[in-house]
């Protein structure tokens, strides 16, 4: 089957699935590629505030500028021939930052939207990087301040790659934003 190329942007609270489901889905393009924005995260070696740290003008500063690098490199690899797929907590007025940073079209927005209490259990069931606690408030605001435009995913009763192929199904053009 031949492949439509976009750039993907899979959003979701922390525990939802986002980076799981992203690597997945890149894996699924002939030339994919993932871009996981925790990781731009880490490249801070020394300075490097999380969105929760202190002092909080910073940390939204360094989210900023982690969100611009990843659309960076999407527009980058979608010029040379491939199919990036973001993750990254894209919640309420973060994705007008995304859609303006974002030069190339099609832009398809994912939304993984499982209920809390599945993401409460999939974090307990986590070995490491534990979120829920830290994070789960961002559900309300997932659901009550981001604009309900493209594919929102209810992936609580879903494995990743039943995920992945409801992505496939839907996100044309279910999921194309402008």
């Amino acid at each position: 089957m031949r492949e439509r190329r976009a750039i993907y942007l899979v959003s979701g609270i922390p525990g939802a699935g986002k980076t799981t489901v992203a690597r997945l889905l890149a894996q699924r393009f002939e030339r994919g590629v993932h871009i996981e924005s925790d990781l731009l995260q880490t490249m801070i070696v020394t300075g490097g505030l999380w969105p929760d740290g202190e002092p909080q003008e910073e940390a939204h500063r360094q989210l900023r500028l982690r969100g611009r690098h990843a659309c960076l490199l999407a527009d980058s690899f979608f010029e040379a021939g491939f199919t990036p797929v973001i993750d990254d907590v894209v919640i309420g007025s973060r994705l007008d930052e995304f859609r303006s940073d974002i030069r190339n079209r099609p832009l398809l927005f994912i939304v993984l939207a499982p209920n809390a209490d599945a993401v409460r259990q999939r974090d307990a069931e986590r070995s490491e990087k534990h979120v829920f606690d830290t994070w789960g408030h961002l559900d309300e605001a997932l659901r009550n301040e981001t604009p309900r435009i493209g594919l929102w995913i209810d992936s609580s009763d879903m494995t990743p790659e039943q995920t992945v192929e409801e992505i496939l199904r839907k996100a044309w053009p279910e999921g194309q934003v402008r």
